[in-house]
């Protein structure tokens, strides 16, 4: 079946999203395993994930944590350059798309003030038809509700869905409900799959 829409994740797909590379440049890679180890700053951030204040939360795990207090707020303060940089040929695939006339969504696992930040140093993410965002909908992938929120809201049957993120537990329970879905490996491999799939020609994937 040829896809009616196409669904994209935005970390690593349309802006790398590496806190391990920041924290290794400002505070050293050995004081950052030292940190990662000490304190569970992804689940930190799941929590801004599923809504809760993207401030409030990381500041409190900073006070919780004296002793990395300073760090643990960088996620926070220098959010952005956690961020960084975005990825041009996602974004030209994005463009070409829209271009097309062919619906594309953003399903991605972001916290709601987060999210707003982001758009303002970002604005092509504010370019896609359909926003489904983890913070306001209170879940995350790969919980199956938040793909079952995209198949209702949208009216797109699974089977015409065209996914593509970075992990492979988000892609793997694409699958299940019958998505067509492609492992983000690089935007080269994501360009090919579109080619693939109709959607773009040589020349629009570029």
């Amino acid at each position: 079946m040829q896809p009616e829409a196409v669904v994209f994740d935005i970390g690593n797909v349309l802006i790398e999203w590496q806190p391990e590379r920041f924290y290794d440049s400002v505070i050293g890679p050995d004081r950052r395993k030292a940190m990662f180890e000490a304190v569970d700053l992804h689940a930190m951030n799941d929590h801004v994930d599923m809504g809760e204040h993207f401030t409030d939360t990381i500041y409190a795990t900073a006070e919780a944590y004296p002793a990395w207090r300073e760090e643990i707020r960088m996620w926070h303060d220098r959010w952005i350059e956690l961020a960084q940089p975005e990825i041009p040929h996602s974004i030209r695939l994005l463009r070409a798309l829209r271009n097309k006339g062919l619906p594309v969504f953003a399903l991605t696992n972001f916290g709601i003030q987060s999210f707003d930040y982001a758009a303002t140093h970002y604005p092509f993410l504010r370019e896609f038809d359909r926003h489904y965002i983890s913070g306001h909908l209170k879940l995350i992938k790969p919980d199956p509700k938040i793909y079952e929120i995209v198949e209702t809201d949208s009216g797109v049957a699974p089977g015409a869905l065209l996914f593509t993120d970075d992990r492979a537990d988000n892609i793997a329970m694409a699958r299940d409900r019958g998505w067509q879905a492609h492992l983000f490996d690089g935007p080269r491999g994501w360009a090919d799959r579109l080619i693939a799939a109709g959607l773009l020609t040589e020349t629009e994937a570029a």
